[in-house]
């Protein structure tokens, strides 16, 4: 199977996968800081602070 790279000779199905598998984005956590909806186990509510 041919597997679609870039001129750099990057493989790209093997950069979707690695993004799919690493959590949120930088863009990710400022939209959901902005909208106070991160998960709570990223909440400092219960730590007090």
């Amino acid at each position: 199977m041919y597997k679609k790279k870039t001129v750099a000779g990057t493989i790209i199905e093997e950069v979707r996968q690695a993004n799919n598998h690493s959590g949120l984005t930088y863009n990710e956590v400022k939209q959901r800081l902005a909208q106070n909806k991160l998960p709570e186990q990223y909440s400092d509510k219960e730590k007090g602070i």
